[in-house]
């Protein structure tokens, strides 16, 4: 008899070190997760063969590097490139070339794209 009620205390299973592994799962999975919502960026890719229609203005032409953004030949400043184009570019169906040199961060593009996102009726092209 001694023996059986040694073995029914040794099957119990002690709940504090179960609440304190769920507690720190529960804790590295609110830490580790992120909160913030991304955005869509709407791009489109260059093709070969793809003509512009020559009825409307030549496209606007962007070389894209590490330090600066060059429009149609002149340096400008990431914020300064929106409000050339402004004064440049028709208010609608303008198409924009992107050329990105080969040291760009895919999130320097993407900063050049959320400047460009205040102009929705540019029609933006990234040359791989």
């Amino acid at each position: 008899m001694a023996l059986r009620a040694a073995t029914l205390r040794r099957k119990q299973v002690s709940m504090t070190s179960l609440i304190d592994v769920i507690f720190l799962l529960l804790l590295f999975f609110m830490l580790s997760s992120t909160f913030t919502r991304f955005a869509e960026i709407p791009l489109t890719g260059a093709r070969a063969g793809q003509g512009a229609n020559t009825a409307e203005a030549p496209p606007l032409f962007i070389r894209l590097s590490e330090n600066g953004v060059e429009l149609n030949g002149h340096d400008y400043t990431l914020s300064d490139v929106i409000d050339q184009i402004d004064t440049i570019a028709p208010p609608k169906g303008q198409q924009l070339v992107i050329a990105p040199r080969d040291a760009v961060t895919s999130q320097r593009l993407v900063d050049l794209l959320v400047v460009l996102a205040a102009r929705p009726d540019l029609s933006v092209v990234v040359l791989e």
